[in-house]
């Protein structure tokens, strides 16, 4: 989740939904990213974007934990496996960790989340993915994809995060939404 430079309008929030990726490989993804150089290392927990960064007016927050909620009652968790590097450039410059299995729980995942009162367009389709640099010289996004080339790492999906946007630029996450338990902790 990359917010928008321009700050959101008097009385909305921006928010995003992601699966956060467990520790010891969260940590270790943002330890990496900072080592890299990206500034937004410390502001983004490592994590699969669900809801990329969408303003939403603060009284509207209940409505969309509720959506939330009901979307996580209804989804079973799922296994995601990461290995290896991947990127988007030319078209965006980022360098991320693929999703070798997982994609299709991420995907029906975000389509459910992406309802109702959440449901807007997307710039580019949908791709899961785990960012580890983004904005770099060229130099640094091909050590990215170099220096990860090898990585692996194999967990199980069950929960996603609402995650808000502070005023200070950092992402915080705001409440966890089990799934299948049919509410958010």
């Amino acid at each position: 989740m990359v917010a928008d430079t321009a700050s959101p309008a008097a009385g909305t929030r921006t928010i995003g939904v992601a699966v956060p990726i467990p520790e010891p490989y969260g940590g270790w993804l943002q330890r990496t990213r900072e080592a890299l150089g990206d500034p937004l290392a410390r502001a983004i927990p490592t994590h699969v974007t669900l809801l990329p960064p969408t303003d939403v007016p603060a009284g509207d927050l209940g409505c969309v934990e509720d959506h939330l909620r009901s979307v996580a009652a209804g989804q079973r968790g799922f296994r995601i496996r990461l290995r290896g590097t991947g990127t988007f450039r030319p078209v965006s410059p980022v360098v991320f960790v693929a999703l070798a299995d997982g994609a299709g729980g991420c995907e029906r995942l975000q389509a459910a989340v992406m309802s109702g009162p959440l449901a807007r367009a997307l710039t580019f389709p949908y791709h899961p993915h785990v960012t580890i640099a983004h904005h770099l010289p060229d130099e640094v996004m091909d050590r990215a994809v170099k220096e990860l080339a090898d990585f692996r790492a194999e967990f199980e999906v069950r929960r996603f995060a609402l995650y808000e946007h502070g005023a200070d630029g950092v992402w915080r996450p705001r409440r966890d939404f089990v799934l299948g338990a049919g509410g958010g902790r």
